[in-house]
């Protein structure tokens, strides 16, 4: 499923999509749920689920670790 959001890409959403690619991210409960980037919750409590809604970040196949989608990696390449 592709996703396209209209929203735009703040600079610390792309920060967030950043560290989800890099495997930085873990979520504090399902999709959509606060995000802990390098074990401290992130101060923006929405940013996970912004991302979620936009496609751009998914579960990924571990417990509480969110992947970016390829619509995240277009964002970024796109900076």
């Amino acid at each position: 499923m592709t996703t396209t959001t209209h929203e735009p890409i703040s600079h610390r959403d792309r920060a967030v999509l950043r560290a989800v690619a890099g495997g930085r991210c873990r979520r504090s409960g399902e999709i959509g749920t606060p995000l802990l980037v390098d074990g401290v919750y992130c101060a923006d409590q929405l940013v996970g689920h912004r991302l979620a809604v936009a496609g751009l970040i998914t579960d990924g196949p571990g417990a509480g670790v969110p992947t970016i989608t390829d619509g995240g990696r277009a964002v970024l390449a796109a900076a």
